[in-house]
């Protein structure tokens, strides 16, 4: 019989005869392990614990007694995984307080009467089995749970990417919008020291985040939203509601809310358009009130405002577009920002094929 399969009984005892008793009633049922005393059933133990469905264990041993071998499988954690049975002919209270303290199943009484102790031993393996088998159901449907949890938050996200995609059409803005300031806030997270401390995950739900930027902008008439001149102050006004907006929608969205991209995409949206001096909105927050990756969002949607074709202007060049930024012209920045942003830029040149072959 293979001791791989959690069929093996395991008989400390120091008496042979002992042994063979207990062998003799388990060895149609179990593979039978034995162990002269507890620190030859230790070692069986440290060696064939996957295998084991029960312990018979005698008290008085030499070398390590059946207390001992109890409390270092107690210390471990065994008693939680394979039930211990101690065999003893000690009738009295101490010892019995003992095993039990550390986690003893039962204890049974020399000499052992066949059918009794097999009872006992084999109701309570049983249980073990029956509580591993509910313990193994247990984690499968977890496990179905959260892979139906995760599927269900994808299709959240993807359906919030394609209302995203979907507003950049609808103000008259190529799809494409979306993405590079995902691909941007994504490089500069990857490659400069503005993702210190920060996962590869972590920058993944951040880039998802970034593509939720303007989602609130469902929000803004058609009126405004591609209006070719200049806003006045009410359409203005109007028009900046799109982050608080965009947050509250994010917020009604269940399989948004269970994603790991929510938390970064509702600070994004709510926050992209504040400015490092406070002279930003909706908050007015100053400095790194804002979190880095919504500050990275926020300037690479100026940039990609300025070197795109939009309804009210044409594309500036990346050159103009990086000395209107500097010039703070466009709000200001953090100066840590600026410095990675202004070395990488030459390499997010590449997000933008009217720009291939331009210096």
């Amino acid at each position: 019989m293979s001791l791989s399969q959690e069929d093996t009984l395991l008989i400390v005892d120091d008496e042979e005869v002992n042994r063979a008793i207990l062998a003799n009633i388990f060895s149609s049922e179990y593979a039978i392990l034995e162990a002269e005393d507890g620190q030859v059933g230790l070692d069986a133990i440290q060696a064939h614990s996957s295998s084991l469905s029960a312990i018979l264990l005698d008290v008085v041993m030499p070398r390590v007694n059946g207390l001992e071998v109890l409390r270092r499988l107690h210390q471990q954690g065994l008693t939680q995984r394979i039930p211990v049975f101690l065999i003893t002919a000690d009738l009295g209270g101490e010892t019995m307080r003992q095993a039990y303290e550390l986690g003893v199943m039962d204890v049974i009484f020399k000499p052992v009467i066949p059918y009794v102790v097999q009872r006992r031993v084999n109701s309570v393996v049983e249980l073990f089995r029956a509580r591993r088998r509910l313990g193994a159901e247990v984690e499968r449907q977890r496990d179905q749970l959260l892979l139906q949890a995760e599927k269900l938050a994808e299709m959240g996200i993807g359906m919030v990417e394609a209302l995203a995609t979907a507003i950049e059409f609808r103000s008259d803005e190529s799809g494409e919008h979306v993405h590079r300031i995902h691909d941007i806030t994504c490089h500069l997270l990857s490659n400069t020291p503005l993702g210190e401390g920060l996962s590869q995950e972590q920058i993944r739900q951040i880039g998802l985040g970034a593509v939720t930027h303007d989602v609130g902008k469902i929000s803004i008439p058609d009126a405004v939203l591609n209006k070719k001149g200049r806003l006045t102050p009410e359409e203005y006004e109007l028009m900046k509601t799109h982050t608080v907006k965009g947050a509250q929608l994010l917020s009604q969205i269940p399989q948004m809310r269970d994603h790991a991209a929510y938390r970064y995409a509702y600070d994004i949206a709510l926050h992209h358009h504040e400015r490092w001096d406070g002279g930003g909105y909706p908050h007015h927050l100053v400095g790194d009130e804002t979190p880095i990756w919504t500050q990275i969002v926020s300037l690479a949607d100026v940039y990609d405002a300025l070197v795109s074709k939009r309804c009210y202007k044409d594309a500036f060049s990346a050159q103009k577009a990086m000395d209107m930024i500097l010039g703070g012209e466009c709000g200001v920045f953090n100066p840590k920002l600026l410095k990675y942003f202004q070395q990488a830029e030459p390499v997010l040149r590449k997000f933008y094929p009217h720009m291939e072959g331009v210096g």
